[in-house]
């Protein structure tokens, strides 16, 4: 049975929507409606898009955006906030063990074949130390629920991980939309989230630093699918927006090239993948990286987040370890649960998993977006065939999950309020401790039925609200 947010089996509404509803059945019916149109025409106002690969139609599009909110009560918010620090806290321990003394792999815990083989591993980072041993200082968990407290951790995003500027946009929106239910509900605040980042990155200056660090936020350029939010964050914490080509490396050191001559530079916040930020050191044909930046890292001159390496930590194949990392490292049991998870390199699982594909959902290992995936229930024979040889020409690159029954929230359709299926990717900061604001990006499947809530593939997203306290 799915699990509807708003709604009760009995036909009565859970206590955190009870003043939504009762709002909700006062308004008009052209309200919503009319709110959404408004809020399109200030996105787009504002440039407030991003791009697809490959879409032959144009290369920006508005991200829907729901004017319903989803609202999650305090006891709600503790357990996901909590298991997700637990799970970030986690994951940061097992990056440095891995590039140090790996005795997680001695321990047997995790086959060093899974993590040292693996493609995202970097060689490059063993016994380097990095500033405070922070690997991982910006996390998205991305966390479905089944239940009233089923919560499931569906991946870990530690490399670069989007969205939250759409977080922040959609707060932003619901504020200036409707005052009046802000006045009706104690909703926490998000908009500390660019000063918790910022102090956040400013605690990781390398050992080299003295004075004020000086923190820059390093994007690819305009033709980055996520090139709004790289402006966005950048605009927000007061800091440059830079390319490859304003930096360069002298001195052991890396310098930002500007109108007053050049000026040093102590953390750079990264949106450009491993491969492409040195081509002394990774791809030589990239354009987008600095010269001799992984020299400078490994002498302690510069910061980077997230970490070079952290792919590892993040990759499918790897998450199905999280649970046994937590009791490892922190002496713990694991908050929130992974989704149960077949690994089809293994011959049991693999034999399982072809047997039920028209029941489980397989994603490619390195897989991302809600690409080089197969949804059993909603796949056509021919997919399903044509997907069981893909498992079978490269087991290994691919990991099965039954298909979960998402929870359902309100949301706005052509037909009217609807029920539709809903992620959540919560933001964890890691610095000094691991932090988050209360919220998170809630991202909607807008197609009747359907799972994926990706952006890419049809998604939409709503603004978040936690409230104070479970008496709202």
């Amino acid at each position: 049975m799915i699990f509807d947010e708003m709604k009760a089996p009995n036909g009565g509404v859970r206590q955190a929507y009870g003043a939504y509803e009762n709002w909700l059945l006062s308004a008009s019916p052209d309200l919503l409606p009319r709110k959404h149109a408004q809020a399109d025409e200030i996105f787009r106002r504002l440039g407030i898009t991003f791009a697809v690969y490959g879409d032959t139609e144009g290369t920006e599009r508005l991200i829907p955006f729901d004017p319903i909110p989803r609202i999650l009560s305090a006891a709600e918010w503790k357990t996901i906030s909590d298991g997700c620090c637990q799970r970030v806290r986690a994951l940061n321990a097992f990056l440095y063990d891995l590039y140090h003394k790996r005795e997680i792999l001695a321990a047997g815990i995790i086959p060093a074949r899974h993590v040292l083989a693996n493609a995202s591993y970097r060689p490059e980072m063993q016994d380097l130390n990095v500033a405070r041993d922070v690997y991982v200082h910006i996390a998205g968990i991305d966390v479905v629920r089944t239940g009233p407290g089923e919560f499931f951790v569906l991946e870990d995003n530690l490399r670069s991980p989007s969205g939250v500027s759409y977080m922040l946009e959609n707060r932003a929106m619901m504020m200036r939309l409707f005052p009046d239910l802000f006045a009706l509900h104690k909703v926490r605040p998000v908009d500390s989230y660019s000063d918790m980042l910022l102090k956040n990155l400013r605690s990781v200056a390398p050992p080299a630093c003295d004075g004020e660090p000086t923190v820059v936020l390093m994007s690819p350029g305009y033709y980055n699918s996520a090139y709004f939010e790289h402006a966005f964050l950048a605009e927000r914490m007061g800091i440059d927006l830079v390319e490859g080509r304003d930096l360069f490396v002298d001195e052991g050191r890396v310098w930002m090239r500007t109108t007053r001559g050049p000026k040093r530079v102590d953390v750079i916040y990264r949106r450009i993948d491993d491969d492409f930020l040195d081509p002394l050191a990774f791809r030589a044909d990239s354009a987008l990286g600095v010269a001799g930046l992984l020299s400078v890292y490994r002498g302690g001159g510069v910061t980077l987040a997230n970490a070079i390496g952290t792919g590892v930590a993040d990759d499918k194949a790897t998450y199905v370890h999280v649970p046994e990392m937590i009791r490892f490292y922190l002496g713990e049991e694991p908050i929130l649960s992974n989704v149960p998870t077949w690994r089809l390199e293994n011959d049991g699982d693999r034999k399982h998993v072809l047997e039920h594909l028209d029941e489980l959902v397989v994603k490619e290992v390195h897989g991302s977006g809600g690409y080089g995936m197969l949804i059993g229930p909603a796949a056509s024979k021919a997919e399903i065939a044509d997907f069981r040889l893909k498992i079978l020409a490269d087991p290994g690159n691919y990991i099965a999950q039954p298909t979960l029954s998402l929870s359902t929230c309100p949301t706005l359709v052509e037909q009217g309020i609807a029920p539709r299926h809903v992620d959540l990717r919560p933001y964890v900061l890691m610095g000094e401790t691991a932090t988050l604001v209360p919220g998170g990006l809630t991202r909607v499947a807008l197609r009747e039925g359907s799972l994926v809530v990706n952006s890419s593939q049809g998604g939409g997203t709503k603004d978040t609200w936690v409230l104070e306290d479970d008496a709202c």
